[in-house]
């Protein structure tokens, strides 16, 4: 017992990296059975698989390790709560090993009638009678911990010598210098080139032209064979998604034989609704290091008029801020209250590969979403994005009105009314009064009132509640939108569309395969072989940055403009100031806000020429609804005096800088936010520090590029470092205030409350003037402040 009393005294060690080694664990020796010292460590049960993929990648000697033997007991079973008992058990051994088929080397028979071959079955380097494994016990007492015993973690064979890798030198010159299968990485780029459609002739000519620009073969993967290529394409080809004639059961079977893929599944039952949660490996490798931080988006409802079962889509966004699935939610429309169990479930695995994990802001939209379940759950404020009823109104104006007077009137009133809803100077009844002046559009009018009338008032209310997300998270979620249209919606047996079975297979195998090839750096190398389906490219947003300001011409009235693209290719865009603008291209004749209509809202901003955004507004006014707390919340409202007294340092700093820094042109780099670590407001630094691919660069602001990018993420002020935190403030000034504050409430709270206004409407009057923010960055600080 003494021996389990200290195995159980041991920590659990939870390293942050993505795989880990036995390098990274701090290993304890502990008295085992037969007198022997075993040398252990305990891990979570859920990073097992993270332990033996780094393992495997040791650069001394790489290799790959193979489950030599498992015991495990049945779940359904109740057992005593023995200290020393087993749930499963697990024999890792290196791939090398045990049996030694080299030349004098012995082989372990498989049965008594084992009869010994002439020739070595399989390749004679892949077995070199290794001795190096480790077990893996699952314990009854604490089931959620891994016990690892590792007391052979050398790789030699039976007589002490290196029996592979670079230590071995009789290896030289075999694969057995490498590791004995490619890496994961390979196998999954070569499996979705295989379902986009690329053959394996083409495949392995790529390859091949790779390892001979580096000079030969370093590494396993460059020894890729055209043989292992084509099994894998041949078992693509043999493949079904219909494991049985019942939908149900052919699920059942699919989450079965794909248990690492799925984080949640609620079976088929009488009383609770099917829900199935995929997420590949790479997806939560993709959520770890992008939403870490920053924004996570949801995209609600896409199929729901073809498919059997809506598609819940959880996004993130890169370093180009496209949009990355990194989670498919399949359930009933109205299944969509029932989420608190699928969101614990995917939080705590991302929380067991990274615990420190922690997402800035949730973005809806879907004004019936489960907004108290989201803040419980990821613990962060909730913003609002409005593109699905942009999207729906504008293809749906382009669809029924085929005037374009028509078009730009319809779409003029809209934006009206959603900014009234959005400044709070309006209710869903404005919408009544537009009906009226629509009467030369008898289909939109029946439209609208049938289909948006009875929910507008859920939605006028998300928008007046809510932040509003920014136009740049728009144009991603709408880019998003169109990928998965294209990529999923492609079949010609509609039928299948009914059929769930269909849809899993179909999101786990050429859908996810689309989406990895568009992160793949050598993409381009096939770029002969697109199809439509591989549609890629940036944001729309993005786009209208690379659109210089000499290629956009206003007309003189204001109603409309010519934005050159191309060089050559003319495009007019009606209502220039607006989101609800009209373009003569095709991507906005499909319904969607377009590159020109950016450049133009941008052009307008900076010339001051357009109204503030509706997030811009919402800004402000709810930092003057904090200055208006009631007395006894005085202590929270003078921490929003110090952080308007941050945001007006750091909007003199940036004008300073904008003025020194007019004739050195445009700035081309990407401003990230600034490290909180880094303890420097903007007033303290003469350089902006931007994260460009995780490294910190410091880079002037220019007046040029504020003016062109009013709402990209280049943010003038990060959101990150006005974080609402109830530790000392972001400037010595403000730490004074909430400390004063503390000392004496009630003397303090008038003369804050004045100082903070007049600073407040003095950083309104300079941000309009001077500066331009990301409004979601805005919206971001927003909700956070509204969260204290």
């Amino acid at each position: 017992m003494a021996r389990w009393d200290q195995i159980f005294s041991l920590p659990v060690q939870n390293p942050t990296l993505s795989e880990f080694s036995s390098a990274d664990l701090v290993w304890s020796k502990v008295e085992g059975y037969r007198d022997n010292i075993d040398r252990l460590a305990l891990i979570p049960y859920t990073r097992v698989d993270d332990f033996v993929r780094g393992e495997s990648s040791n650069k001394d000697c790489p290799t790959s390790f193979h489950v030599e033997a498992r015991r495990r007991k049945a779940k359904e079973k109740t057992y005593k709560a023995k200290v020393d008992g087993i749930l499963e058990y697990i024999l890792y051994w290196c791939s090398f090993g045990p049996d030694d088929n080299r030349k004098g080397g012995t082989v372990r028979p498989c049965r008594s009638t084992y009869v010994p071959k002439k020739n070595n079955a399989g390749r004679p380097n892949s077995k070199r009678g290794c001795r190096c494994h480790f077990i893996v016990k699952r314990l009854i007492a604490e089931p959620t911990v891994a016990l690892i015993i590792y007391n052979h973690d050398k790789h030699v064979d039976e007589k002490g010598l290196p029996c592979h890798g670079p230590q071995d030198k009789k290896a030289a010159g075999t694969r057995a210098m490498f590791a004995p299968y490619i890496s994961e990485d390979l196998r999954l780029r070569v499996l979705s080139l295989l379902y986009v459609g690329v053959s394996v002739e083409t495949i392995m000519q790529r390859h091949n032209e790779s390892v001979e620009k580096q000079g030969g073969p370093s590494n396993r993967d460059d020894l890729l064979t055209h043989r292992y290529v084509r099994r894998l394409e041949r078992s693509i080809r043999r493949s079904t998604y219909e494991l049985d004639e019942d939908d149900d059961v052919s699920v059942s079977m699919w989450v079965e034989s794909h248990q690492s893929h799925v984080f949640f599944y609620q079976g088929f039952s009488g009383t609770e609704p099917f829900s199935l949660g995929i997420q590949t490996e790479w997806q939560l490798q993709q959520m770890i290091r992008f939403g870490n931080c920053r924004l996570l988006a949801s995209d609600s409802k896409f199929g729901t008029n073809k498919l059997k079962y809506p598609i819940h889509s959880l996004v993130v966004f890169d370093s180009e801020n496209k949009a990355i699935p990194v989670a498919w939610i399949i359930a009933p429309r109205f299944s969509s209250g029932d989420a608190y169990r699928w969101m614990r479930a995917l939080c705590n695995r991302v929380h067991a590969k990274d615990p420190l994990w922690k997402v800035a802001g949730f973005i809806v939209d879907d004004p019936f979403a489960d907004i108290i379940t989201i803040r419980d759950v990821f613990q962060c404020p909730v913003l609002f994005s409005f593109w699905r009823v942009r999207h729906a109104w504008h293809k749906n104006i382009i669809k029924r009105c085929p005037e374009t007077e028509t078009r730009v009137e319809i779409s003029r009133h809209l934006a009206q009314a959603i900014d009234k809803i959005c400044r709070r100077q309006g209710t869903a009844t404005v919408f009544e009064g537009l009906m009226e002046h629509f009467v030369n559009s008898p289909e939109f009018v029946e439209y609208f009132r049938a289909v948006w009338s009875p929910r507008i008032g859920a939605w006028t209310s998300a928008l007046q509640t809510l932040p509003l997300a920014s136009q740049e998270i728009c144009a991603a979620m709408e880019l998003y939108h169109y990928q998965m249209k294209c990529r999923l919606m492609n079949e010609r047996d509609s039928e299948a569309y009914q059929r769930t079975d269909w849809l899993v297979d179909k999101l786990g195998t050429k859908v996810h395969s689309y989406f990895w090839l568009d992160e793949y750096t050598g993409k381009d190398d096939f770029a002969r072989y697109w199809k439509e389906e591989w549609v890629s490219g940036l944001t729309s947003f993005r786009e209208a940055l690379s659109i210089p300001d000499s290629d956009v011409v206003v007309i003189s009235s204001g109603m409309s403009a010519k934005v050159t693209d191309n060089g050559n290719e003319v495009h007019v865009v009606w209502s220039p100031s607006s989101h609800f603008g009209v373009c003569s291209c095709s991507w906005a004749g499909k319904g969607y806000i377009c590159k020109h209509m950016i450049k133009l809202a941008q052009v307008c901003r900076g010339n001051q020429t357009a109204k503030d955004s509706a997030s811009l507004v919402q800004y402000y006014q709810i930092l003057v609804d904090l200055l208006r707390l009631p007395p006894r919340d005085s202590l929270f409202r003078d921490y929003a005096v110090s952080l308007a007294v941050s945001v007006e340092k750091q909007i003199n700093a940036l004008g300073d800088m904008q003025k020194s820094d007019a004739s050195e042109g445009t700035v081309q780099k990407e401003v990230a936010d600034i490290e909180p670590s880094n303890h420097k407001s903007l007033d303290e630094s003469g350089d902006v520090a931007t994260d460009l691919d995780g490294e910190l660069i410091k880079t002037p602001m220019s007046r040029d590029r504020d003016r062109a990018c009013s709402e990209n993420a280049e943010d003038a002020v990060s959101g990150s470092e006005m974080e609402m935190d109830p530790l000392p403030c972001s400037t010595k000034g403000s730490a004074g205030d909430v400390i004063s504050t503390v000392q004496n409430e009630t003397d303090m709270a008038t003369e804050n409350h004045e100082r903070g206004t007049k600073r407040l409407k003095l950083c309104s009057t300079r941000a309009q003037g001077s500066v331009s923010m990301n409004d979601g960055n805005r919206a971001e600080i927003v909700a956070r402040v509204s969260k204290i």
